[in-house]
């Protein structure tokens, strides 16, 4: 189901005639479920055309459970709470309801969005400790650097002696 401007859904209200179509084939003719239509028409009986205005849709803990207790003291319907409260969609109250039974209060409370932020790399080194076995990787240290400094004066030699060489052609 696509989202529908105020707009839209205010001439769709206005626009249903109970004589014509029930609610249920008005619905399917506009393309909406039967529950969000419904939940369209309590909020312009309620609200009129201020009910589809966009309200604000982070609630504090303490509106939530306003919501919440009233629907339970009052018996009312999840959509007739909704509308009343005029929530974004009568399926948040249901959220919260089962929220509040799994995890309580504390899963009521908003959760950060986004992406966490990244975390900066320290361009400092930790500090080595000796560690037992140290002088062994020392050792193993200098014996890689003696091995690559036999290398480079080889491929030096060689180099100077291609120089030296009296093939060498000029181009």
């Amino acid at each position: 189901m696509s989202k529908y401007p105020s707009d839209i859904k205010l001439n769709i209200i206005q626009s249903y005639n109970p004589k014509v179509f029930s609610q249920k084939e008005y619905a399917k003719q506009i393309g909406v479920t039967r529950a969000q239509f419904q939940y369209w028409l309590k909020l312009y009986e309620l609200h009129g055309e201020e009910g589809f205005k966009t309200p604000y849709t982070n609630c504090s803990v303490s509106f939530k459970l306003d919501v919440l207790n009233y629907m339970v003291q009052s018996g009312a319907s999840l959509m007739d709470t909704a509308a009343l409260f005029r929530l974004s969609s009568y399926t948040m109250v249901y959220d919260w309801q089962k929220k509040m039974e799994d995890g309580g209060m504390e899963a009521l409370e908003p959760k950060e969005k986004g992406r966490p932020s990244m975390k900066k790399k320290s361009t400092k080194q930790p500090k080595q400790l000796p560690v037992k076995g140290a002088v062994e990787a020392l050792e193993a240290r200098i014996k890689q650097l003696e091995m690559e400094n036999e290398y480079l004066k080889k491929l030096n030699a060689l180099v100077q002696n291609k120089e030296k060489s009296p093939n060498k052609t000029e181009h």
